[in-house]
């Protein structure tokens, strides 16, 4: 029975990193930057997602390259809508570590850092699960199908029993341990040292607190900025501490010269700091202009360096083409040499099959054979060769000495060793010795037809050429005709030459004359030429004369107004320049004149800002001061009455006690010794009434005294407020 195989190809899905708008709604995608942002955000709208095949209704059904059966677009349709904000949300993040490195360089204590917000997070209660897991166990690894394990005799998972070794019991142990393994490495949680919550002291101001602005990796560890800022923290704190109070009218003076002098210093060592900065960027720049000129050196060299390779190159496939060729030429040469005769040798076969490198072994495949051609003719598909199963039943059928080989000691006769060489060499004699045989086989026998005699060959003769045609006589009036046109282009032809010279002469008709003036033969002719040519010079130098005392007069006529128009308008071009010059630098003073005078009008206003502030705030100050006093003032009072009403409760408390004593022992004394009513009236009055009215004189005279003390404290205040005012 056949057994039937369905072969199934499993395609991987495609798994995308991240969503195309994660970028926005997933709150746990964080990009580093405004360009990170911006580059999520192109890669979303340029997304495959959005591109469409739309089709071409005219030429929908049309298989012409020049006439598209649909175009590809993009999809107009915004996928977001227009509520959700698109912009990067680290620009608050970004604004907080400006203010605190800010706050941090330039001790600005009033600066007000806003706390980093958090996302709550319970680790006891919903988001528990979030912080720990389970191992990942590995899998173990498949076996093949033709493995089966035994079964064992003991399931694992029943508890023991008497019956296989257990106790009857299941033993539960009171403990046992959980591996845990947390989704956040220490290297992803520990970034910021711990800093452990602190109390401070009611009163006191420790001087570390100034640095709670600081953390890891911004100001600390503290480096020597960091230290230079805190020295200087500290001497701004130690100046406060010596400048005179606000309320002090005397000092007023020497608090504003040396807040003056102070701010000084501070505008003197920002300048120094911007400077320092300015030098340090002046640095950074000429790094970055040395590094930029060692990378052009570098772009410079590679070009050159690929240069010189790619014409090495060149010179290689030259030398390699011109070689070939050498060779291809050389290889032509020596295949026509061989045929110098025109004799078409035969197929020498021994020699053929002797050498490995002909045609009977390697054939070229530019005489037509390709040994690969029909290759794929013989590929055998079989489900004994592609598919597990079939393997499996392959490897069942064959024998068990396939699967199992034999190995078997060679006898005596086989171990002698004979080479590659001795192999090759008998193999090779016994190809030329069949060779041989067949060759004298077929000469013996005498089929071969013999060859036709060279020099016997029958010369064939050539074709004879046809009659040569004949013209029809002309009789003696054409000719004449002929003759005499011939005549007359003979005699147009000479005059046309002849116009032709006579235009050549008189065009050189002043060589030609030179010609013989120089190459006369007679003697009078060359007098009267030598004459003529005297003559002609003294008339020149004459002219030349002439004309010389003509140009020193106008030169010198024309000289002297040149000199001085050229002087004067030398004179005037130099005044205009100076005026210019003049005139420009006017504008330059106005122009600098008008920024100074912008620049203290701006600093006028500004200091005049900065008075107009500094007496609002020492008003707020002085109004501070007088509210504060004011409640001092009723704190004192009121604290003041509520001790000496608790004072009078508790001494009235102890007089009604000790009143109540006394009345308790006179009356037991009263009843034990009998007095008369007078003398019980009188006790009573000096026990009772006495006391009671000098109580009532000693608080009057607390409630005046105190009220003196405040009377006084009071006018001070006043005065010191009207005097300020």
């Amino acid at each position: 029975q056949e057994m039937a195989t369905l072969t199934a190809t499993v395609q991987k899905p495609f798994v995308r990193p991240s969503r195309t708008y994660d970028y926005l709604y997933d709150p746990n995608h964080n990009v580093s930057s405004y360009r990170d942002h911006a580059k999520e955000n192109f890669k979303a709208q340029a997304s495959m997602d959005r591109i469409k095949m739309v089709p071409n209704y005219k030429t929908m059904f049309s298989c012409l390259r020049h006439y598209p059966r649909n175009y590809v677009t993009l999809d107009s349709t915004d996928p977001i809508p227009p509520h959700l904000d698109r912009q990067w949300r680290g620009y608050a993040d970004q604004a907080r570590e400006n203010l605190v490195t800010y706050k941090t360089l330039h001790y600005a204590p009033f600066i007000r850092v806003p706390p980093k917000k958090f996302e709550t997070v319970d680790v006891e209660g919903k988001d528990r699960p979030k912080f720990f897991r389970r191992p990942v166990i590995p899998f173990l690894p498949q076996l093949p199908p033709n493995v089966i394990l035994a079964p064992t005799s003991v399931d694992p998972l029943v508890p023991p029993t008497t019956e296989n070794g257990g106790s009857g019991e299941a033993t539960v142990p009171a403990t046992r341990s959980v591996l845990v393994q947390t989704d956040y490495r220490d290297s992803d949680v520990q970034t910021d040292p711990y800093s452990p919550e602190y109390v401070v002291r009611p009163g006191s101001q420790p001087e570390l607190l100034t640095l709670a602005t600081l953390c890891y990796k911004q100001g600390l560890p503290a480096g020597l900025a960091e230290v230079e800022m805190i020295e200087r923290a500290r001497e701004k704190r130690a100046w406060e501490a010596t400048l005179p109070p606000v309320n002090d009218a005397s000092q007023l003076e020497k608090r504003r010269r040396m807040m003056e002098e102070q701010e000084r210093k501070e505008w003197a060592f920002r300048e120094h700091e911007i400077e320092e900065l300015q030098q340090e960027r002046l640095k950074l720049l000429k790094a970055a202009l040395a590094k930029r000129e060692a990378n052009l050196q570098k772009l410079n060299e590679r070009r050159l360096e690929h240069l010189w390779s790619k014409r090495q190159t060149e010179k290689e496939q030259k030398i390699r083409h011109i070689r070939s060729e050498h060779v291809k030429a050389l290889r032509q040469l020596t295949a026509k040499r061989a045929k110098v005769e025109g004799r078409k040798e035969p197929r020498d076969i021994v020699q053929e099959y002797t050498k490995f490198d002909s045609q009977v072994y390697a054939p070229m495949t530019r005489i037509g054979v390709y040994l690969d051609g029909q290759a794929d003719n013989y590929h055998v598909s079989s489900i004994y060769t592609s598919t597990l199963e079939g393997l499996l039943d392959l490897e069942t059928a064959l024998p068990t000495f396939v699967t199992n080989p034999r190995i078997r000691s060679p006898s005596e006769y086989q171990r002698n060793k004979i080479g590659v060489k001795a192999c090759q060499s008998a193999k090779l004699g016994r190809i030329l010795e069949q060779v041989h045989n067949e060759l004298l086989q077929e000469k013996n026998s005498g089929s071969r037809s013999p060859k036709p005699l060279r020099f016997l060959e029958k010369v064939e003769k050539p074709v004879p050429r046809p009659p040569t045609p004949t013209v029809d006589a002309r009789s003696a009036e054409s000719e004449e005709v002929e003759l005499a046109v011939i005549l007359l282009q003979r005699v147009l032809r000479g005059r046309a030459i002849q116009a032709k010279m006579f235009e050549g002469k008189e065009r050189r008709k002043d060589l030609i004359g030179e010609v013989r003036t120089t190459h006369a033969l007679q003697a009078p002719e060359q007098k009267e030429k030598r004459w003529q040519n005297e003559e002609v010079l003294s008339l020149q130098h004459e002219r030349e004369a002439m004309e010389h005392k003509e140009q020193v007069l106008v030169d010198a006529t024309e000289t002297g107004p040149a000199l001085l128009v050229g002087e004067q308008l030398d004179f005037l071009n130099k005044e205009l320049q100076r005026l210019h010059e003049e005139r420009r630098i006017h504008a330059f003073v106005m122009l600098a004149e008008r920024q100074r005078r912008m620049q203290e009008a701006e600093e006028s206003g500004q200091r005049q800002r900065e008075e107009r502030v500094r007496r609002i705030e020492d008003e707020v100050f002085k109004q501070m001061m007088t509210v504060h006093q004011s409640t001092v003032d009723q704190y004192l009072e009121d604290v003041i009455l509520q001790s000496v009403e608790r004072s009078s409760d508790n001494q009235s408390r102890e007089e009604v006690r000790k009143q109540a004593d006394l009345i308790n022992s006179v009356a037991h004394g009263v009843e034990h010794t009998e007095l008369s009513g007078k003398e019980l009236v009188a006790e009573m009055v000096y026990t009772f009434l006495l006391p009671e009215v000098e109580k009532q004189t000693v608080r009057e005279r607390v409630r005046r005294h105190q009220q003196r003390h405040l009377l006084a404290a009071h006018t001070i205040i006043h005065k010191e407020v009207g005097g300020q005012q």
